[in-house]
């Protein structure tokens, strides 16, 4: 690889840390300061048991913001990649799975009280925050594979 194809490869490397930590922060925020409503709109998802619906209302808020931060600051970026691929492909299962079933409920992807309702539109941003991620997991397994070969 080149020089400046390895500055250019850094240079993406870095931006789309940064877009998806500061999406992360940003999907959290209105989570954890309203968490009951939060585990509203985990409830009408209609997936969880009863029993983990205001578990995953307090914990996933905690989880995306910290990731969003350890994605900004590129701290433990192994595990990092592979819980943000993770939990998109899980989101995109998510609201496909409900898209299909054609229930008209919040997204609560950024907010929980005056989000959009599940449709393509959310399936295709979330789609794009995944190939950000899948890019991500690439370069941070890619390149180790490809040292060991070497």
């Amino acid at each position: 690889m080149t020089k400046q194809r390895k500055h250019l490869s850094r240079f993406f490397y870095h931006v789309a840390r940064l877009i998806l930590g500061v999406i992360f922060i940003y999907a959290s925020y209105d989570k954890i300061l309203h968490p009951k409503a939060f585990a509203e709109v985990v409830y009408n998802y209609q997936i969880l048991p009863d029993g983990l619906i205001n578990v995953t209302a307090i914990f996933l808020p905690w989880l995306e913001i910290l990731m969003g931060v350890f994605l900004i600051v590129g701290f433990w970026m192994p595990g990092t990649v592979i819980w943000c691929n993770i939990l998109l492909v899980v989101y995109i299962g998510a609201l496909w799975f409900n898209l299909a079933r054609g229930l008209d409920v919040n997204c609560g992807c950024f907010s929980t009280t005056k989000g959009s309702t599940i449709s393509i539109e959310t399936i295709l941003w979330d789609a794009a925050f995944l190939i950000l991620s899948g890019y991500l997991f690439f370069i941070v397994f890619g390149s180790k594979f490809s040292e060991g070969s070497k």
